[in-house]
């Protein structure tokens, strides 16, 4: 029998993938990752283990998770950016842990709870394609893991919608049916980002000038890491509504503008991983997802000499962000991204 470490969270669709690996006929080892805060998600998580008859361990990578995770989360704020902590600790965080404990009992697999597909080409590639059900894709949170960490992954739960595992969760029993989906970031715990980021950040947020695109002093911000582009709320009034056009480190202002100010068609992506491990060559047109939520819209993709890559979307972008994952796909299937650093107007 063929040995498997799931990454068991604790909710339901972590028990459940567990569930179907057994059916396909895989012994699961859970593995359950203590990451922030403290340990009070072992009865949940026992429970799961307990029902379903696998073994679970619990590890504490808290020690890991604040250098690799929170930290840079912190310093990305800091400097005026919108970062995307998930997709960075996937690859980083839980991938290199249920891999280590892979190797570290016998495993040759590991599996999570996301909703995405992985198929296998003639040539022994892994591809990663979105999930069957498109209100419940993930892909996008997988952007940046590479060939050896898919060559080795299962996803049980890409060819299912959510209402089908809360069903079987339901049918077997499984007290964790009914539990919401956890909707922040994992170490926020509900709380808003701006109460974290004033509570963890190493200095504050410092005040500074809101200017309009025209150079006019509007009011003052209480700080950039409280801002987004694209955000209206807590913005100066005026006659049209006021959006965040551009957060500017050098002086500390905050810019504002109306809805006509704020698009943008082309913008720069650093820290690009492709799924094949194969560099894009020349220009390619992809549908690009700039955000979790977003719709894909087409662009064109053409690489530079540094290693970055323009992106010209085929219509105007309204919330092109610097440090969220810009996301590339040519029809189902997830080819690669990387990180946002810049719009070009």
């Amino acid at each position: 029998m063929k040995k498997v470490v799931l990454a068991l969270s604790g909710g339901v669709d972590s028990a459940i993938a567990a569930h179907l690996l057994q059916k396909q006929g895989y012994q699961v080892y859970g593995l359950n990752l203590l990451t922030w805060g403290e340990d009070s998600q072992r009865d949940p998580v026992q429970e799961i283990a307990d029902s379903l008859n696998f073994p679970v361990e619990f590890l504490d990578i808290r020690k890991a998770f604040q250098a690799q995770v929170i930290q840079p989360f912190l310093h990305a704020y800091q400097d005026g950016l919108t970062p995307s902590p998930c997709v960075f600790c996937n690859r980083q965080i839980k991938w290199s842990a249920i891999l280590q404990k892979a190797d570290e009992t016998g495993a040759e697999y590991v599996a999570t709870g996301h909703y995405a597909r992985l198929k296998s080409t003639q040539d022994g590639l892994s591809q990663l394609w979105k999930a069957a059900d498109p209100a419940k894709d993930q892909s996008y949170m997988l952007t940046f893991l590479t060939q050896n960490m898919l060559k080795r992954t299962l996803l049980p739960l890409g060819d299912f919608s959510k209402p089908e595992i809360r069903r079987i969760a339901y049918d077997l029993g499984l007290a964790v049916s009914e539990r919401p989906d956890s909707q922040d970031l994992c170490f926020l715990a509900c709380t808003d980002y701006r109460d974290f980021l004033r509570q963890h950040a190493e200095q504050p947020p410092l005040p500074g000038p809101i200017f309009h695109t025209d150079g006019r002093l509007l009011g003052h911000h209480q700080g950039l890491a409280f801002y987004t582009i694209g955000q209206r709320k807590g913005l100066p009034s005026a006659t049209e509504a006021l959006y965040v056009i551009e957060k500017r480190k050098t002086d500390n202002s905050l810019i504002v503008g109306f809805l006509n100010d704020l698009g943008a068609t082309t913008f720069i992506v650093d820290q690009v991983n492709w799924i094949s491990g194969q560099p894009l060559l020349q220009p390619t047109r992809f549908d690009v997802k700039i955000r979790y939520r977003a719709n894909p819209n087409e662009a064109k993709i053409e690489p530079q000499p540094d290693g970055r890559l323009l992106v010209t979307s085929s219509i105007l972008l309204r919330d092109i962000t610097p440090g969220q994952i810009a996301a590339f796909y040519q029809g189902e299937q997830l080819m690669g991204g990387g990180v946002i650093v810049d719009r070009v107007f």
